[in-house]
């Protein structure tokens, strides 16, 4: 029977692998090929041009139109002299992905030809259709009108024949509708006061950035499998597939030898990402099969969130030149792991310092406790929010399995940095120090650098880890956009810091010194967090019992877990460090809960056509040949004869019936379920019925096509299986 799946095999089984031919020129002479960083301004801007995009990276200044002028046409002489015939201004919108709309630099003349012509006006500001993009009510689709500006901290990069300018993307009244506007706005906020507790320790601080480097996991499957399976190809998971003989239990995927076929992909990306300014430094397999990651050197939050977003098109872009298909999905395959992108989140001075390392110094050391607890802090505050910022329908599947983290946030410290965290709470006293005391802790802080050699292990369970010099923020799934998590932890360390420096300052104000005050507030600051430091398994009964004895919040329920961002903590949150305004909060909320009934109700449409046409025919089909076989038998042998050779197979009959039969039952009460929610106009209300009315059916209709999977005859299953998506050949 030459099904399509079967049509896939043959194709996979008989195609070639692609080679890639590596260039011949090192990766330092790649890197930032197609980018207009500081070395191309150097060479296609003036003097004053350059000075003034320097200062608008470094210092945030203001770029006057003259100034635009010069730059658009340093920007596009050098585009030129690369092929390049269009430009774009690339955002990113909140639907999640990245948006471009292309236009040619020419423009009409007078002799009837065409001139290439990019002006100042052009570079800084366009005027997109803003009518389909979310918007959260903000923006009738009459009111059409939306600007994109343009952000000259990142810089502009080539995509094969186009220019792309990274900008902002904000409504015709002013409301952010993107994702790197409250981002930029968190980290000015975080700036701005990271660098007032930095004066504390160091007076030549003036400048404080948020660092990311995040780890990128993704699957490989084969193109041709992909589009015989139209679970996949139009909601990026398998909505129903049987468990393969041999999956990930050896664990002999992680670290493994690359195969060939993507080893010649993953070198295509990196020469790709390496021509962008993308610093991929690491390639692996992960534990799953057909699993794998990338990940870079860290850089400035905002500049590795937009490598995040490109890198992810380039990634599926080169896939498809491979005949694979990327998959960025968090769960698409059940029982095997999902895959997340961890956020390694630090902040860093104009100084030089990791302020999440310790110093050389015990100054040095008590700014890298002071910053570890205000983190502590930070997450202890807004941990609600943080969890919402990571909470969608694809990271619902993997939160909680054992691939990552559960829906209880808690922070890893280490038993060293516990220890050292204890210490300092049983030694401070909220009176004056004495002499002995003081010199105890100055000894003990100094032993910082010495503790960390020690504290060394990782804990793979925790939400949010402090890994030597950073916080792991794990919990982030694999296809979202970094800056959602980014703009919450950024601007809660931010309202953290403003409230750290008041409470220290009060205490200076009594007659206490400077570093005894701070000593004080950080010893009341670790008793106030210690609810949310877990060193042990976050997967086990036993923590999810604590966790609701010390009051955490252990809400599983995407909808419910949305309503995080309006609560008044939240909003006084965001409006504090002038981030986001409370309209636009009830505005991006309202956009997740329609985004997760969409992709719900997505999923539900596909799941019912599949079952009904294809599954259901073929259990009937394989059914119909059993009921010939019994035919057959009766009209062979006598009664006796028959009874006995036909048992088996009638309870067979029975069985594929009765799978058939609870498919169709369950598919047509999904059906009705879904109807009775599309009626409901409230987004969060539709959000939740869909939660608890709809979705509920999709893993009781896959448990009985799972069943069929395994009993139908394999050359009538229509659907790749497992064991065929999740080897690569």
């Amino acid at each position: 029977m030459a099904t399509l799946r079967f049509k896939a095999l043959e194709e996979v089984f008989s195609r070639v692998p692609k080679e890639f031919v590596t260039s011949t020129q090192k990766a330092s002479d790649l890197y930032g090929q197609l980018v207009f960083n500081r070395s191309k301004m150097q060479k296609y801007l003036s003097k004053e041009a350059y000075q003034a995009v320097v200062g608008a990276i470094d210092k945030g200044s203001r770029i006057d139109r003259k100034i635009a002028d010069q730059v658009a046409a340093g920007m596009k002489a050098w585009a030129m002299e690369m092929g390049v015939t269009h430009y774009t201004h690339w955002f990113q919108p909140l639907t999640g992905g990245t948006a471009e709309k292309h236009d040619a630099f020419i423009e009409p003349s007078d002799n009837g030809g065409v001139v290439e012509n990019f002006s100042g006006k052009l570079l800084v500001q366009q005027e997109p259709d803003a009518s389909s993009f979310p918007s959260g009510g903000i923006r009738s689709t009459f009111e059409a009108r939306g600007y994109t500006a343009w952000d000259p901290s990142s810089p502009a990069f080539i995509l094969e024949d186009t220019l792309c300018i990274p900008t902002i993307f904000i409504s015709y009244t002013g409301e952010l509708l993107d994702y790197k506007a409250p981002l930029l706005k968190a980290l000015s906020a975080l700036d701005k006061a990271a660098v007032d507790v930095c004066q504390y320790f160091d007076k030549d601080v003036t400048k404080v950035i948020a660092t990311l480097g995040w780890e990128q996991e993704f699957f490989l499957v084969d193109e041709a499998l992909y589009q015989a399976r139209p679970d996949l190809a139009l909601t990026d998971r398998t909505l129903m597939g049987h468990d393969s003989a041999k999956n990930q239990q050896l664990e002999d995927q992680y670290f493994g030898a690359i195969p060939p076929r993507v080893q010649a992909f993953m070198r295509e990306l990196e020469y790709e990402a390496w021509k962008l300014g993308i610093p991929i430094h690491t390639r692996h397999n992960e534990v799953a099969p057909n699993q794998f990651e990338f990940a870079p050197v860290f850089e400035e939050a905002n500049l590795a969130v937009d490598h995040n977003s490109l890198i992810m098109t380039v990634m599926q872009n080169v896939a498809r030149r491979h005949n694979f298909v990327c998959l960025l999905h968090e769960k698409p395959f059940a029982g095997i792991n999902g895959s997340g992108k961890h956020n390694n989140w630090s902040m860093a001075t104009d100084t030089d310092v990791n302020l999440l390392s310790p110093g050389k110094n015990p100054k040095g050391n008590l700014q890298f406790l002071t910053f570890v607890v205000n983190s502590l802090m930070a997450v202890n505050r807004h941990a609600d929010i943080l969890k919402a910022s990571i909470s969608y329908a694809g990271n619902s599947h993997r939160l909680g399995a054992n691939e990552a983290p559960p829906a209880i946030i808690s922070a890893f410290l280490g038993t060293q940095i516990t220890k050292m965290l204890d210490q300092l709470e049983e030694k401070v006293s909220e009176s004056k120090m004495t002499p002995d005391e003081k010199t105890e802790l100055k000894l003990d802080v100094g032993r910082i650098p010495e503790i960390l050699l020690d504290n060394t292990d990782r804990n793979r369970t925790s939400p949010f880890a402090f890994t030597g010099n950073r916080f792991e923020f794990r919990a982030v799934g694999s296809s979202a956009n970094c800056a959602a998590g980014m703009i919450v932890l950024n601007a809660a360390m931010a309202e953290q810091l403003v409230i750290f420096k008041k409470d220290v300052d009060t205490i200076i104000d009594k007659g206490i010194k400077k570093d005894e005050a701070i000593f004080q507030v950080l010893r009341k600051y670790i008793k106030e967090s210690k609810k949310i430091r877990f060193d042990g398994n976050n997967y086990s009964d036993e923590w999810k019992a604590e966790a609701k004895k010390r009051g955490l919040n252990d809400e599983a329920n995407v909808p419910l877990i949305l309503d995080s961002y309006l609560s008044e903590k939240s909003i006084k949150l965001f409006k504090s460090t002038s981030v986001l305004t409370e309209k636009e909060l009830h505005a991006r909320t309202e956009i997740y809960w329609e985004t997760y009934t969409k992709k719900i109700q997505i999923e539900a449409r596909v799941l019912g056509d599949l079952a009904l046409n294809h599954i259901v025919p073929v259990g009937i089909e394989y059914q119909s040949s059993l009921v010939k076989n019994v035919q057959g038998l009766k009209e062979l042998f006598s009664d006796a004869e028959y009874k006995e050779l036909a048992g088996a197979r009638l309870e067979l009959i029975k069985e594929v019936s009765q799978h058939i039969t609870t498919i169709k039952a369950k598919v047509k009460a999904m059906v009705d379920a879904r109807k009775v929610a599309n009626k409901i106009e409230d987004a969060r209300e539709k959000a939740i019925a869909y939660s608890n009315t709809v979705a509920p059916y999709f893993e009781d209709i896959r448990y009985h096509i799972d069943k069929l999977e395994l009993t139908v005859d394999n050359e009538m299953w229509t659907l790749p299986k497992y064991r065929e998506l999740l080897f690569i050949r």
